[in-house]
């Protein structure tokens, strides 16, 4: 995700608190209440070269006619959802009234700070002077000056769908004409495995049977299975009446030659798949799902790739001085309902790839995968290389790794157009109040200033700081992100955000994606491609 570069007609204390007034060197936790658990893609924007920033100089958007003489000092925040299905796209404005808000106003090294009223179809914010600002949505502040900012959605699925606070549920599963099953041998060679999905509602949901099938199995039977939402809500309710249907898709291991390092090179793809008829059926936490027939091969699309990981991990120190490789990653990804608005929806995967830690050199290889879908729905590839520390950081009785990565996503056929490399590099010499951020230490405030060099490698169109807390706990470490223009390398926390006393580590992503615009609609403009990323990540730091 990317950004586009903001007008320098800052103020001076914008210029200290940001850092825009000093001259560019040379050369990843994704809410509010109703928004997603997601950030504007990570998980990952482009303002034009524009000398003036989107919203200066422009009519305000959304405020109407004002007296030519009296500016207006109004922000409206809107939240449109835009489902996607084979109706087309459908826009539902949804109501902003008790959604966690605010808009940030940077004055020296605090900030003043407006709540909003709710308004017909969003949330209106008055004496907002001309100027920068931070739109926070919970935990994620983004620097804007539009007048009218969208946190909508895209969405996948039929607007009157039904969705029910039940993330997993018992399953009947009753499948013949499985290709033969195979067991799990290791991360890298995962043997088989069954997902369902529906874009007709929002489904992507993995099934575990509570007894797996003999190795060389064809049929599986299993009354008490389990199936888990993996979308992020909850499962919905199937309604015959209306159409929705389901896939069940079967993901096999196979191979493809050995590695450059010399172990055998093993990816996983859809190798059958069943596209039931239409029924209805509500989660309620005890009827079970049920699942059956005859499952059918699935065609397997050739292509070719050279994937030079080397281009990633030549880029390790810049992520981190004293980090080591981790894991690099090949998936393809079904795009439902084509490429025109990006990669809307998660469907589950044609095919995945993970290379052991380390891994290096060049992959030069054809492999296939198998799509059951329609042929007006695209396929989008990513592939990345994760960074992390040599050391894990110890907070009660969880191990935590920083780590940081470089990815690039694109519709499938533009990705293989060449070799698979980075078109962007890390951020370098991430410090906290100038001191270097890659040694562990306690820093001197809850409110430091984090600042970083550009990346040797691209431009970027936006830098979003994340920084996270390490917990001593098992749940998800909760994470501040901010979003900033390319030119800016310097970013002051407001005060009171970090807690007194706590772990954290900070990671700064530099975002060369052409068409991301979070100053605007962080969320519909992510999902739009192509989107390449990369990280910087700190050691651990301390709170006084």
């Amino acid at each position: 995700m990317s950004m586009h570069r903001l007008s320098l007609l800052l103020v001076p204390a914008c210029a200290a608190w940001l850092g825009c007034g000093e001259a560019a060197p040379s050369s990843e936790e994704r809410s509010p209440p109703g928004l997603p658990v997601l950030t504007p893609r990570e998980g990952t924007a482009v303002i034009s070269q524009d000398d003036v920033l989107p919203g200066c100089g422009e009519p305000d958007a959304g405020t109407g006619a004002g007296d030519a003489g009296t500016p207006d000092t109004s922000v409206l925040v809107t939240a449109d959802s835009r489902y996607h299905s084979s109706a087309g796209v459908t826009v539902v404005p949804e109501s902003l009234a008790g959604r966690d808000l605010e808009i940030l106003i940077p004055h020296g090294i605090d900030f003043d700070r407006r709540t909003g009223t709710p308004v017909a179809g969003g949330m209106r914010f008055d004496n907002v002077p001309d100027g920068e600002y931070f739109l926070r949505a919970n935990r994620l502040y983004f620097l804007t000056r539009a007048r009218h900012f969208d946190l909508g959605l895209n969405r996948i699925g039929r607007p009157d769908a039904v969705y029910t606070s039940i993330m997993e549920s018992t399953a009947s599963l009753s499948f013949t004409h499985l290709e033969p099953w195979q067991d799990w041998t290791s991360t890298y060679d995962p043997g088989s495995s069954l997902q369902a999905t529906s874009a007709d509602v929002d489904l992507y949901a993995p099934l575990s049977p509570n007894e797996y099938p003999t190795a060389g199995a064809t049929t599986l039977e299993d009354p008490v299975a389990w199936v888990y939402s993996g979308s992020g809500r909850g499962l919905p309710a199937l309604d015959a009446t209306k159409g929705d249907r389901l896939y069940v898709n079967q993901l096999n291991s196979v191979g493809a030659g050995t590695l450059p390092s010399g172990g055998p090179l093993v990816y996983s793809t859809v190798v059958s798949s069943l596209h039931p008829p239409a029924f209805s059926f509500t989660p309620d936490g005890t009827t079970s799902l049920p699942l059956s027939g005859a499952l059918q091969p699935v065609a397997q699309q050739p292509f070719s790739m050279e994937w030079r990981l080397s281009e990633f991990t030549r880029w390790r120190t810049d992520a981190n001085p004293t980090g080591t490789l981790s894991t690099p990653s090949l998936s393809l990804s079904p795009a439902p309902f084509g490429y025109q608005d990006g990669w809307v929806g998660y469907q589950g995967e044609l095919l995945t790839l993970t290379l052991p830690r380390g891994e290096d050199g060049v992959i030069a290889r054809r492999l296939a995968y198998g799509n059951p879908y329609p042929s007006s729905s695209g396929v989008v590839g990513t592939v990345g290389y994760s960074f992390r520390s040599a050391t894990p950081v110890v907070v009660g009785t969880r191990n935590h790794y920083p780590s940081g990565g470089i990815y690039v996503i694109d519709r499938l056929d533009h990705l293989i157009a060449g070799p698979l490399q980075p078109s962007i590099s890390p951020p370098r010499e991430l410090r906290i109040d100038g001191v270097d951020a890659y040694a562990s230490r306690v820093v001197g405030t809850t409110q430091p200033v984090f600042s970083w060099r550009p990346p040797v490698q691209g431009t970027p169109k936006a830098y979003v700081l994340s920084v996270i807390q390490l917990v001593g706990t098992f749940d998800a470490n909760p994470t501040l992100r901010f979003y900033v223009p390319g030119d800016r390398t310097q970013v002051r926390l407001p005060p009171n955000l970090l807690l007194p006393g706590t772990v954290y580590y900070a990671r700064v992503t530099a975002d060369g994606s052409p068409n991301y615009e979070p100053w605007r609609a962080p969320y519909i403009t992510a999902e739009l491609l192509p989107n390449v990323s990369a990280d910087t990540y700190s050691a651990a730091f301390t709170t006084p």
